[in-house]
């Protein structure tokens, strides 16, 4: 019953311990109307995304904009002329795709 009981209480640890330090990424981008895009970004948990890839790419995938958040977590682009798509990349399973449809 102990190495039962001990192995809930690692179990409950380690999920708890998982829980504490998941951060989902998110970005939000808004047309600043004077021709050009700013995109903030960040993470569920408060953390900053400064430095984090960004990158701007057309429907075939052709890499428009590239750079990376700033201190202030922000990315400013200038709007592209074609559909296009904005791209977080802080690494894998923390990516998010902004549709430029969908920037208002």
């Amino acid at each position: 019953m102990r190495k039962i009981l001990a192995c809930l209480v690692i179990l409950t640890m380690t999920f708890l311990a998982t829980w504490a330090f998941a951060h989902t990424p998110i970005c939000n981008c808004f047309d600043n109307g004077d021709g050009t895009i700013t995109c903030e970004g960040g993470f569920s948990d408060g953390s900053s995304a400064a430095g984090v890839n960004m990158s701007v790419v057309d429907k075939a995938g052709k890499v428009l904009v590239k750079g990376k958040m700033d201190k202030n977590s922000e990315f400013t682009f200038k709007k592209p002329n074609v559909p296009y798509t904005v791209i977080f990349d802080a690494g894998p399973g923390h990516v998010v795709k902004v549709e430029g449809k969908n920037i208002k």
